[in-house]
């Protein structure tokens, strides 16, 4: 079974909350923002090579950024699935959905961000396996939910049910950011989970559900889905993608399927929205404080995140705050507000 999974990694996006050590030229999924000596395309990579064979895991990317994977990382050039235009997630992964099944029919896709930090990789392996083998036997779009810690605004939520004692969950409602009162209601409810944005099912059963609730869109790739794979794919696909609806795959699909199923994580996962997720993903060190590639001198100062590029930084009296320097830009901002990172990085525009 195992020559039957694929692994699609989505990396197309610009990380503008990581701004200034994301840009446009090099995004957030192919940075080591924790010092670990990889990107967190090579740690997704490499997470995923340990269950998928590597010659079957496909990069998912926009065109500017095909250098970037081929200089990161292992794979071939039919390995990187480039779009021409951003269309969302549920066009890129119809894309390559096609593509893969026309090369084998059989197969099981997980489909997963690039850029997310995934701790307790054993656990991770079992619950990919786990997924795997319910897809491979059942028709359903199986996603996998993390069990909230907290009454969390910035993620999604999925409601499941909850009353039986089998391991994948029926889904029976996604929630898009809720506010602070309704996420508290959810998580002490105990029958909600955060949505990971990663997924496990057959090309059969994702395409089969393209064709029902995304029929216009699956009929405009299919006109002549023939030259995919072949030599005049990227001319066919240059002028059909742009033609493409702009919405994403829980919108487009997810929430409109009956056969929706999600097993909860054993894994520890975050996404790394911001610089504020980054300081408390990190080990701290005296005063609380994170230094990334940076000898750090605190006098005076706690709960400070500080990234450079190897340099030697004196913070004298100051909380809570993160300190980036990179080769043309220095931020210094309160570490609750990172979410402006975003104007910030505008004025300049």
């Amino acid at each position: 079974m195992k020559n039957n999974r694929y692994g699609i990694i989505m990396a197309g996006g610009i990380g503008s909350r990581f701004w200034p050590e994301s840009t446009e030229e090099m995004p957030k999924q192919f940075l080591d923002l924790l010092g670990t000596g990889k990107s967190f395309l090579q740690q997704t990579f490499d997470r995923l090579a340990k269950i998928i064979p590597s010659g079957q895991i496909y990069i998912l990317t926009n065109e500017r950024y095909k250098d970037l994977v081929k200089k990161q990382l292992p794979v071939q050039e039919e390995q990187i699935i480039t779009e021409p235009v951003m269309r969302n997630t549920a066009p890129a992964i119809l894309y390559a959905a096609k593509k893969i099944h026309k090369k084998n029919p059989d197969a099981l896709l997980f489909v997963a961000p690039s850029d997310h930090y995934i701790a307790k990789e054993d656990a991770f392996k079992k619950n990919i396996e786990t997924a795997f083998e319910e897809a491979a036997q059942k028709d359903i779009l199986l996603t996998l939910g993390i069990v909230p810690n907290s009454p969390h605004t910035g993620y999604g939520y999925i409601k499941f049910d909850n009353s039986n004692e089998k391991e994948i969950k029926k889904v029976l409602e996604f929630t898009e950011k809720p506010d602070i009162e309704k996420a508290a209601q959810f998580v002490s409810s105990g029958d909600y989970l955060w949505n990971a944005g990663m997924f496990i099912w057959s090309t059969k059963s994702i395409l089969d559900a393209f064709k029902k609730y995304l029929s216009e869109m699956y009929e405009k790739i299919s006109k002549e889905d023939e030259k995919l794979n072949s030599g005049e794919e990227k001319k066919y696909i240059k002028e059909v993608f742009p033609q493409l609806e702009n919405i994403s795959i829980d919108y487009g699909i997810l929430e409109k399927a009956n056969n929706v199923y999600v097993l909860p994580a054993e894994f520890v996962w975050n996404d790394l929205g911001a610089w504020n997720a980054v300081y408390h993903q990190l080990a701290k060190k005296d005063e609380e404080n994170v230094a990334v590639n940076s000898d750090l001198l605190a006098d005076n100062s706690t709960g400070n995140l500080v990234k450079t590029k190897g340099k030697k930084v004196v913070l004298k009296d100051l909380k809570d705050y993160a300190v980036i320097d990179t080769d043309d830009t220095l931020l210094i901002i309160p570490r609750k507000d990172d979410q402006k990172v975003k104007e910030y990085k505008n004025y300049w525009k």
